[in-house]
């Protein structure tokens, strides 16, 4: 690997559309990232990802940047990094729906933001690996929030995953069970997302969502 060997340093990219949340998000993140060991930096201009060599000086790398927009440069530089052996996490729309139309970065990641049917719903998330450290002891849960629908590679590794109701504007996802948590590699670097936190709250509401999130981050840097 190319970056430094036992980094505990987390960069989080903090930016993007306003209405997930980025910079209390990011806060949210630097605060429990901090009490697990982290020393977390946090950035809220791609111009980090301009220079290749200190990104592979990261344990982990976090967007928090719904939509927004990577130069060729930029691309290349980031997923460089995680290649090399620097990890990727990160949740909801922040990695799900970050740089649209940028191929390499979502084939990175291993899965696509497309719909979230009806918004704000009720619905269950169940653990499917409940032996995986990331979300062992956790039971199945409850949330509020947008039902990501995703467009995702086959080879994730699946953690936790939801089942689609009847949906008003959407009647024909029924039935369909949908990745919420997953981990994969890419080239020597691991990659964990999860669908939800749609608001910096969710994690104070949902408890659980949380702790799979910190987990996650835990096992992208190395440190688990």
């Amino acid at each position: 690997m190319s970056h430094i060997e036992n980094s505990r340093t987390a960069l989080i990219l903090a930016g993007g559309w306003e209405g997930h949340q980025p910079e209390a998000c990011a806060a949210m993140l630097r605060t429990e990232l901090s009490k697990r060991g982290f020393e977390v930096v946090v950035k809220t201009d791609l111009g980090v990802l301009d220079d290749g060599a200190s990104l592979q000086q990261h344990a982990v790398i976090i967007p928090l940047w719904t939509m927004g927009a990577l130069s060729d440069a930029q691309e290349a530089n980031l997923t460089a990094a995680i290649r090399s052996g620097v990890g990727l996490a990160g949740f909801h729309g922040g990695m799900g729906d970050a740089f649209r139309g940028r191929v390499e970065y979502q084939w990175m990641v291993g899965g696509i933001f497309a719909a979230h049917p009806d918004n704000i719903i009720p619905y269950r998330v169940e653990i499917v690996k409940p032996h995986d450290p990331v979300v062992a002891g956790i039971d199945d849960f409850d949330v509020q929030t947008e039902q990501y629908y995703m467009l995702v590679d086959p080879a994730v590794e699946v953690l936790a995953q939801t089942t689609f109701g009847a949906r008003e504007s959407a009647p024909w996802v029924e039935g369909s069970i949908m990745p919420v948590a997953w981990k994969k590699r890419h080239g020597a670097g691991r990659v964990f997302y999860l669908a939800l936190g749609h608001h910096a709250e969710d994690f104070v509401n949902v408890p659980q969502q949380l702790e799979i999130l910190l987990r996650g981050i835990g096992w992208a840097a190395r440190l688990a």
